[in-house]
């Protein structure tokens, strides 16, 4: 199935729908999710999933490395899990007295870390590293990471128990960060009646292959984006650094994750330039992780997106 040519739109959007679709009989009632999963990896980056405990995480990534037909490894995170268990670690041999690279898990092209707060703050930074730098060194040698690349991390809310926060600085890292949230009533029935779940795995088929998904990518990065669009963007950001509602203003790299989650929404609406609309539904989870507000705001994170979105003009 070429996807390769931007003149093959309508291709390109079936394409997008199904695997959307696909995840959908899996994970019931959570089509914004999916779509901003899959935007998330068409941007080249990394997704982290905030949520309770059961409430569809690592189900959703390992559909979404199955609809996309990708080398998966899940990689769960404990207290006393060591960065060699994640990266790999050199053997001795002695038939060649040499050391030999064992790869670890984060060798895959979806790397899921399922509860990546559990894990101290040393073992988070093996991760994230390898996340940023898309490659390992170890005993002065630098390993590939495969192509596609993506990792989708999963945490606990911070009042749970045995839990480490990422440092804001390490949450810069990821491009989207999204929450589950509960089913509707009617895709809980659903499940109830054992409809959808993880058990659909078994038979789930790939939409695409790891090529095509490529492609994608490539399509994505070369959406338009129009002057008074990048004035736009640039018009949240600066707000940002100007309003007393933040504790401190975006950084140019969230502004660049913006626009990278805009085009790739754009291209899962099917258009080959970004609208203000593309930035508004992606905005609150580019932004969300990346902002403090400040001490005396009220309304949380969700309700300084929103002033935010009413205080700047589209232009």
């Amino acid at each position: 199935m070429p996807l390769a040519t931007e003149r093959q739109s309508a291709p390109t959007r079936r394409a997008l729908d199904a695997i959307v679709e696909r995840i959908g009989q899996v994970v019931l009632g959570k089509e914004r999710q999916a779509r901003l999963a899959l935007a998330c990896l068409l941007a080249r980056g990394h997704l982290l999933i905030e949520d309770l405990p059961g409430m569809g995480k690592t189900t959703l990534a390992q559909v979404l490395a199955q609809a996309l037909g990708l080398q998966f490894k899940r990689i769960q995170f404990t207290s006393d899990l060591l960065p060699a268990d994640i990266l790999g670690v050199s053997i001795y041999q002695p038939d060649t007295k040499s050391f030999a690279f064992h790869h670890g898990p984060v060798f895959a092209q979806l790397v899921l870390a399922d509860e990546i707060n559990r894990a101290t703050p040393k073992t988070q930074s093996a991760l994230l590293e390898a996340m940023e730098e898309r490659q390992v060194t170890s005993e002065g040698h630098t390993y590939k990471l495969p192509d596609p690349f993506f990792v989708i991390a999963t945490q606990n809310p911070h009042h749970l128990i045995g839990t480490f926060p990422l440092p804001e600085s390490q949450l810069d890292r990821f491009l989207l960060r999204i929450e589950m949230g509960y089913p509707d009533r009617a895709a809980e029935r659903q499940l109830l009646k054992g409809r959808g779940g993880r058990e659909q795995l078994a038979t789930l088929m790939p939409v695409i292959h790891p090529e095509q998904l490529l492609v994608l990518q490539q399509q994505a990065a070369r959406v338009h984006a129009a002057e008074a669009l990048l004035d736009y963007i640039q018009n949240l950001v600066e707000a940002t650094r100007r309003q007393s509602s933040f504790a401190d203003g975006l950084s140019p790299r969230a502004g660049l994750a913006l626009l990278a989650a805009a085009k790739a929404w754009a291209l899962l609406e099917g258009r080959e330039m970004v609208l203000p609309e593309d930035v508004q539904a992606v905005v609150a989870a580019v932004i969300t992780h990346r902002l403090q507000p400040a001490k005396d705001m009220s309304g949380g994170r969700a309700g300084l997106v929103a002033r935010l979105l009413e205080s700047v003009p589209i232009p």
